[in-house]
This record gives C-alpha cells, sequence and structure tokens, in this order.
C-alpha cells in the first residue's frame, strides 16, 4: 500500500503530514494527485469525509512558488460559510512550514472588512459563490491572476441556486486555467456545467465501489407511472414492524412536494420531508424528527441527504431510479450500517429501465425483481412529465417548416436580405471609394450642393 512519501511531496508538506500522523493517502488523494499535478482538469467523485480538501490542496501547494502578489492565484469555492471556515482551517494544516496566505470570504459579515483583507494580499482564496462575485463587481478583487479553480461539493452548490453566480464567475475568470471540481453524486446539472466550462476532464471516481454490501437486502418492482408508484409505497408502509424507519429517495424537489402530498394524506404524523427549498430549521426540525423515531418515513433529495448521518434505517426505497448508478449505491448505503441487516427497494419504469440496468451493471449483480402486488391500484393518473407532449397543429405560433406553403418561403428569402444603410449612402460610397476627410460633418452637404 502506497504512502504519502510515495506521492513526491515537498519536504515542508511532508512535515506537516508527519505533524498531523497520516502515513497513506485515502483513494481519493491518491488518484488525484498525479492528475492535479499534470495541470489537467479533473473532476472528482468521492463522498464527504473522504479526504477531498487534500486531495486538491496537496499538489496545488506543492507547485505554489513563493510570490509577493497582492492578487490571489488560486480560488477554492465551496457552498457554505461552514464549509469556508473548515477548508481554510485545513489548507492552514497543510501550509504550517510553507509561506502561503489564505483567505476566507462568505456572505453574512461586513465586507468591507473582506476587502481591507484582500489588499493586504492573498495566494489562496475560499469562499462562497455569491460574496466572491459582489467583490469582483466591486473591483475589490481581482480575477485575471487565478490559474487554479478548484469547486468543491458542486452538487449541493448547484440545488442551493448558485448555478448563476457559478456562471457569472466563469465569465470573469481567465480562459487559461486549471478546472478542479469535486462532487458526492452525478447529477444532470454537474454533467451539463463540466460539458459547458472543463476541456476534456480526467475523471476519478472513488465514490463508490462496484460491489454491494453484504448485509443489504436488494430487490426491485417494475411499476407504470408515478402514482402508481405512490400507491404501491403506501402499500408497503402499511407493514409499521418491519418498515420501521423508511429513507425515500426522490431524484428532485418536485417529486419530493408531490409524493409527500400523497403520503400526507394517510401518514401524516409518521412523514417528514427535506429538499434544498425547504428552510433551514425546516430541513433541521424534520432530521431530528426522523432521526429521533418520531416521523418513520423520511422523503429526501440524494444532495440533501448525503451528508446526513442517520441509523438504525431499517429500508432505503429508490423512489426513482437514479440516471447515475453511483448515486444508487450512495442510497443504499444508508442502511444495513454497523453490521447489521438493511433493505433497499428499487422502484423503475420502462423509461426507467435503461438506468435499472447500468446499476445492475456496475454491481455486477441482477437485483431480484418481485412481483407487482395484485391489491395495489394501477393508477392512470399522470404528472406532467409522464403526460404525452401534444402538437398544437393549428397553433400559428408553434408553425411546423413542413406545413407551410411556397408563399411562406418566398416572403422569407426576400425579407432575409440585409440592410446595407440605403440608398444614398450607398452611392456616395461607390462614387468615393472612402471618405475624403474622416471627421468633417458638413462634407456630405457640400457634396449636395454640387
Amino acid at each position: 500500500m502506497s504512502t504519502f512519501k510515495d506521492l513526491n511531496l515537498s519536504n515542508q508538506l511532508q512535515y506537516a503530514i508527519d505533524d498531523l500522523g497520516f502515513t497513506q493517502p485515502t483513494p481519493i488523494q491518491e488518484q488525484s494527485f498525479p492528475v492535479i499535478l499534470s495541470g489537467k482538469d479533473m473532476v472528482g467523485i468521492a463522498q464527504t469525509g473522504t479526504g477531498k480538501t487534500f486531495a486538491y490542496m496537496l499538489p496545488i501547494l506543492r507547485d505554489l512558488k513563493f510570490s509577493k502578489q497582492v492578487t490571489p492565484r488560486v480560488l477554492v469555492l465551496v457552498p457554505t460559510r461552514e464549509l469556508v471556515l473548515q477548508v481554510v482551517q485545513e489548507i492552514e494544516k497543510l501550509a504550517t512550514y510553507i509561506n502561503v496566505r489564505v483567505l476566507g470570504v462568505y456572505g453574512g459579515t461586513n465586507i468591507n472588512t473582506q476587502k481591507r483583507a484582500i489588499l493586504e494580499g492573498t495566494d489562496i482564496i475560499v469562499a462562497t459563490p455569491g460574496r466572491l462575485y459582489d467583490l469582483a463587481l466591486s473591483r475589490a478583487i481581482k480575477m485575471k491572476s487565478i490559474h487554479k479553480l478548484v469547486i468543491d461539493e458542486v452538487d449541493v452548490m448547484l440545488d442551493l441556486g448558485f448555478r448563476f453566480q457559478l456562471m457569472n464567475i466563469f465569465e470573469i475568470l481567465p480562459e487559461r486555467r486549471q478546472n478542479i471540481m469535486f462532487s458526492a453524486t452525478m447529477t444532470d446539472d454537474v454533467e451539463a456545467l463540466i460539458n459547458d466550462y472543463f476541456k476534456n476532464p480526467t475523471k476519478v471516481s472513488i465514490a463508490v465501489s462496484g460491489t454491494p454490501l453484504d448485509n443489504i437486502s436488494q430487490q426491485c418492482y417494475k411499476v407504470t407511472n408515478f402514482y402508481t408508484k405512490a400507491n404501491l409505497l403506501i402499500h408497503l408502509l402499511q407493514n409499521k414492524d418491519e418498515f420501521n424507519k423508511v429513507l425515500v429517495f426522490v431524484s428532485n424537489k418536485k417529486s419530493a412536494d408531490r409524493l409527500f402530498l400523497k403520503l400526507d394524506e394517510i401518514y401524516n404524523d409518521e412523514l417528514c420531508v427535506i429538499h434544498s427549498n425547504k428552510t433551514q430549521n425546516y430541513r433541521i426540525r424534520s432530521i431530528k424528527q426522523f432521526d429521533e423515531g418520531e416521523n418513520r418515513i423520511l422523503v429526501a433529495t440524494d444532495v440533501m441527504a448525503r451528508g446526513l448521518d442517520l441509523d438504525q434505517i431499517s429500508h432505503v426505497i429508490n423512489f426513482d431510479t437514479p440516471k447515475f448508478p453511483e448515486n444508487y449505491m450512495h442510497r443504499i448505503g444508508r442502511t444495513g450500517r454497523a453490521e447489521k441487516q438493511g433493505n433497499s427497494l428499487l422502484f423503475f419504469t420502462d423509461k426507467e429501465t435503461e438506468s435499472k440496468e447500468a446499476i445492475e451493471q456496475l454491481m455486477k449483480i441482477e437485483i431480484p425483481l418481485v412481483a407487482f402486488p395484485s391489491d395495489v391500484e394501477i393508477s392512470e393518473e399522470l404528472t406532467p412529465d409522464e403526460r404525452p407532449k401534444e402538437i398544437e397543429r393549428e397553433n400559428p405560433h408553434k408553425r411546423n417548416e413542413r406545413e407551410v406553403g411556397a408563399a411562406f418561403h418566398e416572403k422569407s428569402e426576400k425579407n432575409s436580405k440585409t440592410n446595407q444603410g440605403g440608398s444614398y449612402r450607398r452611392l456616395i460610397a461607390k462614387k468615393y471609394k472612402k471618405p475624403k476627410t474622416r471627421g468633417d460633418k458638413n462634407y456630405n452637404k457640400r457634396t449636395k450642393r454640387k
């Protein structure tokens, strides 16, 4: 097994690692080090608590030369104030024997104090997106010197609504930079961000092991649609002795609210929900009530439930089949902890079959299919996403090009001619080739009088 000495760290970094009592790098640290050191863009998939901060800071600090320049060279973006403080603290531990200036900036505090701190000079700035963009707009911080960008917990960042700020920050950063991103889950939003702003990134995935846990029983149900899934879930939850502490995963906030309303009709006092549109106090209260057994059913999205440390969960129910197979492994890992028996159920529709097969391919097993209970009603009600899209043939605002006659195309071609600035100006330009005197405002008047 490799040690930190195999990473060829500088003596100063090795001294700091020794002081911390670490000898062996975690998998994400070991595999990220050469990629980040090479200068390539990188996407790391790793759970919280796997040493991600050291994974990106060790190679960055190894190559960060001493400089007296005032403007920062490394930018680390994280979603919350608490994470800013935590990352700054971790960097300072590693930089014990290195002359590196680190500054954390975040909202909720006096921005003028942070502006003064920036003017004193910093090498690494750790920030929340909102406060960083405010500082950049006020020209308190110059972004042109940033050559390494790290976005940590990007899935949480996007779920909390920071996409707009991130896109604005990308626009004011120099094009020639190294992008490093860490996320615990892959989502469509994360993938879109990678495709838009990263250049052929190397993916390092330590988030999951493809081998399913032996103490987790897995089963799946084939279901027709959302409301039939809800009926099946209601049916299963009636067995309170077996389903005594149930974590239900859904794909997004709308589904979470829709399912909560359906379950609330029957399991009102036993039910709670968390997603990023809920207030902090609401989320804390829901988690506390579920953890203490006051509520036995918690409906949650992937991102909001990821950091929860919950024990004694009898069942994880995948109400929606995750599009990324790694997310399934994150979900089922919530049950069967401390060597206790856990249970996982997966609901999938025809559209989700491909995602289910990708999960099975990752785990190299086939999830046992359970027959759909005959006493569960198959609903014909569809969600807006499930309803077939109707084509309005007579809607003039949604014309199908194939239905448009030849006259339309003739008119379109005529109107596509470019405006060349009027016949008079064209004739003058043709006659004189170029203006005689560039700044003479009366030139054309004199020409006209002649």
